[in-house]
């Protein structure tokens, strides 16, 4: 007897042209996945399996634009991803204020904007997952804005987890990754720092395993 033939899964990726974000895209349509894929600047080309859509994640505007766009193609998402971000290495005191604002808005902002707009599109039960940053714990100098974000990222993830009680809320927390990040902060980069590869991987691992909560690595 042959079996019937599954539906695809749809998969929102927020912050797609970062290398988490390039890489969970990629592991998803390696997978079967359909994806659409969202960045600032939207990837060029597209193929059967993804579909690229551009927004400021800091705009509510352009983020609400984004969502209408999404459901003119997608009925709903099974999974959301934001792997958005962004990181600057500048003292408070000598930081301009739209340098601090831009530095929340990628990581902090821009995740309540694209939550806020985006569950009216995702399946009851689809997962949400954030990805947080182990700095956020060091709390560096020279990272004040970054790791502020991050903190404020982490509890509103906790508090989303006890609003959104019918669907999983990940937190994925890695060490060092190897990303672009490190070409702008002045740190060496650790010689264990896992590839966004490996980012991707753990979080379908995640979505497969029915993980929630924050997952440490």
């Amino acid at each position: 007897m042959v079996k019937p033939l599954q539906p695809a899964r749809s998969a929102l990726v927020w912050g797609a042209a970062g290398d988490i974000g390039a890489a969970v895209v990629g592991q998803l349509r390696a997978d079967g996945w359909t994806v659409a894929a969202v960045s600032r600047n939207a990837a060029t080309g597209s193929d059967e399996t993804t579909h690229h859509y551009e927004a400021d994640f800091g705009d509510p505007f352009a983020v609400q634009q984004a969502i209408m766009a999404l459901s003119q193609e997608y009925d709903a998402f099974d999974l959301f991803v934001y792997a958005a971000g962004d990181i600057v290495s500048e003292p408070m005191g000598k930081m301009a204020p739209a340098v601090w604002q831009r530095i929340l808005d990628a990581n902090l902002n821009g995740a309540y904007l694209t939550v806020h707009y985006s569950l009216p599109l995702l399946a009851e039960d689809a997962p949400l997952v954030f990805i947080g940053a182990v700095s956020e714990r060091l709390r560096l100098p020279g990272l004040t804005a970054y790791v502020a974000a991050k903190a404020g990222l982490e509890a509103m993830v906790e508090a989303l987890r006890k609003e959104e009680r019918k669907r999983r809320v990940i937190l994925l927390r890695p060490g060092a990754v190897n990303t672009r990040f490190w070409e702008k902060v002045p740190f060496r980069m650790p010689t264990n720092a896992r590839s966004p590869q490996e980012i991707a991987s753990k979080i379908v691992e995640a979505y497969g395993n029915s993980t929630n909560g924050v997952i440490d690595f």
